[in-house]
């Protein structure tokens, strides 16, 4: 198993696991429960961010704006077309996440729609539409039960403060 490129600490764990509970919390905040000093937790917090470890944003749930249907589509993109595909892609607001897939031309999107008619749409005449692009498969997917937001890695994770 490769290592990971940063060893982080029960410090680092404690912080992470504040702001992952509440994004808004303060330096000042996290240094009272951890009983570190707050500079220290700017400092980490800082380098966190620097690493790119996390990124402080803001998760949006696209039911509250009516997007309540969801795919996960899997595409065959021609390697020629591939750079565009993706560019065209990444530009369209109902696609939500965009992977390379386990074959060397498969493609792997999540796109968000408002109902089923538009999820039509844009499986038969959108994705068609793009150069070099075949919809292999895709899933209707009636509800997420766990988002890569709510992600954590387990505390062994994290090395003991030495």
């Amino acid at each position: 198993m490769p290592t990971p490129p940063h060893s982080f600490d029960q410090l680092d764990y404690q912080i992470l696991s504040a702001l992952h509970r509440n994004a808004r919390a303060s330096a000042a905040e996290i240094a009272r429960q951890t009983g570190a000093n707050e500079r220290t937790v700017r400092k980490r917090i800082e380098n966190l961010l620097r690493l790119g470890v996390m990124r402080l944003t803001a998760i949006l749930d696209p039911a509250h704006f009516g997007y309540v249907t969801a795919a996960d589509i899997f595409l065959e993109v021609e390697p020629q077309h591939e750079e565009q595909v993706l560019k065209e892609l990444m530009a369209m607001p109902m696609v939500t996440y965009v992977a390379f897939g386990q074959g060397t031309q498969e493609i792997s999107i999540e796109a968000r729609f408002k109902d089923n008619d538009e999820l039509r749409k844009f499986i038969r005449h959108v994705l068609p539409a793009l150069p070099g692009v075949t919809v292999s498969r895709y899933t209707l997917v009636p509800r997420i039960l766990r988002n890569i937001d709510e992600w954590f890695p387990p505390p062994e994770d994290f090395l003991p403060t030495e």
